[in-house]
């Protein structure tokens, strides 16, 4: 029930927030990049936070995709609650694939937006505009994209001129200065707006093409920690997790390491009889190739699911093959959005559709990506002590804004 002091959203309380509140998800976060950065001196600040704060390690939801992650952080939820399964679907409705970013996908409403309902202030700061609608849906306040930082107006946005208050020009897509963005003008608007509560949103584009500990790595932590340090020295307190994890997908010779699963079920039933979605789709694949470690597959009526399953469970490569049933139940996902299958790829290997529809040209270097349950694992860190909490407890990532409101404060 929601009290002058608390809200209730998707069957969890949250207290009010007493102090300025950011929730940083940081898109791709293998635990590795901290562990690596903080153990060679780039990130002072977390060292510290991680030594006087709280340090976790959680899961997050399965696909391991940016979407269903960041709607599951800002619902405290699992996808069977908030609908975001994927970056990508097929609409059974209409029989066409669709990108997910429309607010109309989404089945629960957010904190961001019940907090905003109570007359706190709200930030949301993403770096694609992918994520713009979904985050901001009917929540009062400043929400706008890096990627889209030149169009922003108060009318749509909640705020004008954001590149003459940060100081920065419209980044490029694909580059650290995406993220920077979002960590700049998240300082820019503690410092002049000072809203209640801020939510943070990155890309992974670092991540895709830099290993932990590498130069580049490191280079874009100690930047993200120098930010870090700023909003805590205006009182903040910050939640820091991620969407998910980043592992490298490549065979011993360096070159991707895929299973071209349509091209699979075309050899095996018939060409385009069973339709294969990869739902890391998005309009920015070139550091990816639309290739992770999660597919979804429509099978034509007549063929034995559990055959089909069997079949695929088999493929080298494939960790795991369910049925849209044992999948839904499995990792928490809506039954109505998925296929008669769910394939999991190892953590070394990539699921493909047909070999001739991923444009491979754009990886500068060796393949980096996610979707799986091998990149399940994120960070999930305060800069506070939390006392009372259960530290047996199982973790998510989308118990950032339980730990910041209900224990930080």
């Amino acid at each position: 029930m929601t009290t002058e002091s608390n809200i209730e959203v998707n069957g969890r309380n949250y207290k009010l927030p007493t102090v300025p509140t950011v929730v940083v998800c940081v898109d791709g976060c293998e635990p590795d990049y901290l562990a690596q950065a903080v153990a060679t001196g780039h990130m002072p600040w977390l060292k510290r936070t991680l030594a006087e704060g709280t340090g976790l390690i959680a899961e997050c939801v399965v696909p391991t995709f940016t979407n269903p992650n960041n709607l599951s952080i800002v619902t405290g939820a699992p996808p069977s609650v908030h609908g975001i399964c994927g970056n990508y679907l097929f609409d059974t409705a209409t029989g066409t694939e669709v990108m997910m970013n429309d607010p109309k996908w989404l089945r629960a409403p957010t904190i961001l937006a019940s907090l905003s309902d109570t007359g706190k202030t709200l930030a949301v700061i993403t770096a694609k505009d992918k994520l713009r609608k979904l985050l901001g849906h009917k929540m009062k306040g400043i929400c706008f994209s890096s990627e889209k930082s030149d169009q922003v107006t108060m009318s749509e946005n909640g705020i004008d001129d954001i590149l003459t208050r940060v100081g920065m020009p419209v980044p490029s897509v694909y580059s650290a200065a995406l993220s920077e963005f979002v960590f700049a003008a998240g300082v820019q608007l503690m410092q002049s707006q000072r809203p209640n509560v801020m939510y943070l949103s990155t890309t992974d584009y670092v991540q895709h093409k830099h290993a932990p500990g590498t130069d580049g790595a490191n280079s874009f932590y100690a930047m993200m920690n120098g930010y870090m340090a700023k909003l805590e020295a205006m009182g903040c307190v910050i939640a820091l997790t991620a969407d998910h994890g980043m592992n490298a997908k490549v065979a011993m010779d360096g070159t991707p390491d895929v299973i071209y699963l349509q091209d699979w079920f075309d050899g095996w039933l018939g060409a385009a009889v069973a339709r294969v979605i990869l739902p890391i789709t998005d309009p920015y694949v070139v550091h990816h190739g639309a290739l992770g470690s999660f597919a979804t597959v429509y099978l034509p009526s007549g063929v034995d699911v559990e055959q089909a399953r069997a079949k695929v469970a088999a493929i080298r490569g494939v960790e795991s093959a369910m049925t849209r049933a044992e999948a839904a139940q499995r990792f928490e996902l809506p039954e109505d959005r998925i296929g008669d299958l769910v394939v999991v790829s190892e953590r070394f290997t990539v699921i493909g559709t047909s070999a001739e529809k991923h444009d491979l040209s754009g990886l500068d270097a060796p393949l980096r990506s996610h979707g799986g349950v091998s990149e399940q694992r994120v960070p999930l860190i305060v800069n506070r002590k939390l006392p009372g909490l259960d530290m047996g407890r199982r973790f998510r990532n989308f118990d950032a804004f339980d730990l910041v409101l209900n224990y930080a404060q």
